[in-house]
């Protein structure tokens, strides 16, 4: 999938700055003995919650025990319940694929009614990813300013990013380990999760996963259903489209929620000053992509980076003012630095650790189509429906044509061993798309799925929606799930939290004030 959460993979670039690697690092120790050596962590946040770091030593290749090992970051908040209420550990995951997930053992809290509290919340950088042992990178400045265009429009066009997709996949083998690239698969990370679970001394583990993190629940689910005690999915990821079918579904909805956020804007036409109309917005942002693909904007910002910037208004409603007001800033006030810097706070620059992990997992997963053709076809009949993000999706795909690692099977699906899942997804979640969480829930006889009719915000739970936050905070506690329905529908729904209120709008004399003011955020999920 087209970052199946790009929520996690530009957070993995957001993170890699702020989390230092664990402080305690555990010898290589064969799989049966393999323990974690808890020390500090270094992390501001992490330290501010208690937490402990160390490292977990597991096999790089699971069909060679005792040959050579990754080694695994692993963060720790233990419970604060009396032992007697303890619930066991809550491993985590944010998704990704290339997700860093230590930051998530400090998200206990955030479940409400302290139902969190019984837990030891469990995070980790997948294998490959931040501060595991070795992380990939193949071209750290791949995703750099003024690139190609993305629409293919020229033959030239299309050879240049053909050419570009081939050149990372080449840096990928020059770069990192064939052993290692063999062995980023889905699989690999659900048996690094299951190392987890041994050397935390737990018969059965509790998992929270998001985006990609609920493909990872669903396989660890299929392969190890008698190790399940609780799991929460929140923005379910497709099993039948791993993960061509899945990108192309991906472009659509993504097209679907970029123009309610045109609506949202046009309705804010007294702040954004971006058109009264829905039509009227997407006029101008039409001419401006043309308008950058003639002249970037400052030399750097070309349509490319803007649709790069704004594509995260179809991901999450809680960054449509910031984005309503750069995208504002620039068309009337030609405030390049805002934008600039949004682009390299989500696209990761200068770091590809995400984007590597992404492709290594993805592109391995599954024999992606070996004929261009297919993909040229099948991403110009995509494009007439959802023209934003198609080829800017085809293209951050396509090094999988080229892809150093052998490709695997995946793994058929099957949750009928799970006893216990409570699902959750807002109906027009772009990265993945609602009949996902559907197809999930038929295969898992023992889940329950809330859905937010309406709701277009991606793997974002617990974040103040009392009716469903509620509702997890009820299943951790207890495991109450919500009655399951007969037929493929959700069981239970919830309104979505309703559409931001931007800022009232500045007074005419200050209205050009503070354009080169710089607004950041991190992502949530």
């Amino acid at each position: 999938m087209r970052r199946a959460v790009i929520a996690a993979v530009a957070a993995a670039a957001l993170a890699s700055a702020l989390v230092a690697a664990p402080a305690a690092t555990a010898a290589p120790a064969s799989p049966a003995k393999a323990t974690i050596a808890w020390g500090p962590c270094t992390d501001p946040t992490l330290v501010a919650a208690g937490a402990e770091c160390g490292y977990l030593a597991v096999p790089l290749d699971y069909s060679k025990p005792n040959g050579e090992q990754v080694q695994l970051a692993v963060s720790r908040v233990k419970h604060k319940v009396a032992d007697a209420q303890y619930q066991g550990v809550m491993l985590t995951n944010p998704g990704g694929p290339g997700g860093s997930g230590l930051l998530l053992a400090t998200r206990g809290p955030r479940v409400p009614n302290h139902a969190g509290d019984a837990y030891d919340w469990i995070g980790f950088d997948p294998r490959g990813v931040g501060s595991s042992k070795p992380a990939l990178s193949c071209d750290p400045n791949y995703m750099t300013y003024d690139r190609p265009e993305y629409v293919p429009v020229t033959p030239q066009l299309e050879r240049t990013w053909l050419n570009k997709a081939k050149g990372y996949a080449d840096a990928c083998a020059k770069n990192n380990s064939h052993a290692l690239l063999q062995n980023m698969k889905t699989t690999d990370t659900v048996k690094d999760m299951d190392s987890i679970r041994k050397a935390l001394g737990q018969k059965q583990l509790n998992f929270y996963g998001y985006s990609y993190g609920t493909y990872l629940g669903q396989v660890y689910g299929t392969l190890f259903p008698q190790n399940v005690r609780r799991m929460v999915l929140d923005s379910t990821v497709d099993p039948r489209g791993v993960w061509y079918g899945d990108n192309l579904d991906q472009d659509v909805a993504f097209d679907v929620n970029i123009r309610i956020w045109f609506g949202w804007l046009a309705q804010h036409d007294d702040v954004y000053h971006l058109g009264k109309t829905q039509p009227a917005v997407q006029h101008l942002v039409n001419e401006q992509l043309l308008k950058l693909a003639l002249h970037p904007a400052g030399g750097v910002i070309g349509s490319d980076e803007l649709i790069d910037v704004i594509q995260q208004a179809s991901y999450y409603q809680l960054r449509w003012t910031l984005l309503g007001d750069a995208l504002s800033k620039f068309v009337n006030n030609g405030d390049v630095a805002t934008m600039k810097s949004l682009f390299e706070a989500f696209g990761g620059l200068g770091d590809d650790n995400g984007y590597a992990v992404y492709l290594a997992v993805q592109c391995s997963d599954v024999q992606w189509p070996k004929s261009w053709n297919q993909w040229q076809a099948d991403n110009w009949k995509t494009f007439a429906k959802a023209p934003y993000f198609t080829w800017q999706n085809a293209w951050y795909n396509a090094p999988c044509l080229y892809w150093p690692a052998k490709p695997g099977t995946p793994t058929k699906v099957d949750g009928h061993g799970v006893q216990s899942v409570l699902m959750i997804d807002e109906t027009l979640d772009a990265a993945t798309p609602f009949p996902g969480s559907l197809e999930v829930r038929s295969r898992f006889p023992g889940a329950s799925l809330i859905a937010e009719p309406g709701g277009t915000s991606h793997a974002i739970t617990p974040r103040g929606n009392a009716c469903v936050d509620n509702k997890i905070a009820d299943y951790l506690a207890t495991g109450a799930l919500p009655a399951r329905k007969p037929g493929r529908t959700a069981d239970v729904e919830c309104a979505p939290l309703p559409q931001p209120t931007p800022p009232a709008p500045a007074p005419a004399a200050s209205a050009k004030a503070d354009t080169q003011g710089l607004v950041s955020g991190r992502f949530a999920g």
